[in-house]
């Protein structure tokens, strides 16, 4: 009975087309290759590294951005990027 409480093994490909996916749906982000923009910047990019799914989130938009890099391993932290993310595009088009 204890494994009714387990949660489903993370799927780092499955969890890649999901975050890609509620990422798109975040304006005005846009989606270039294994990453997003916003506003002609780079400000996320996204990697598979074997049971890993990679994440890199600007702390701002800039050429040459300052980066946060964090490794996603259950769906909750990827429940959580994605707000961490709509909350900088907020605040980034606050700016």
């Amino acid at each position: 009975m204890d494994d009714f409480f387990t949660p489903p093994p993370f799927k780092p490909a499955e969890a890649l087309v999901q975050l890609k996916r509620s990422l798109r749906e975040t304006r005005p982000l846009a989606e270039r290759g294994e990453g997003f923009d916003f506003q002609g910047q780079r400000v996320i990019e996204l990697a598979l590294d074997g049971a890993v799914l990679s994440a890199k989130l600007a702390k701002r938009p800039a050429r040459s951005p300052d980066w946060e890099t964090r490794a996603l391993t259950t769906a909750a932290q990827v429940r959580q990027f994605v707000d961490e993310v709509k909350r900088r595009v907020e605040r980034w088009g606050d700016e």
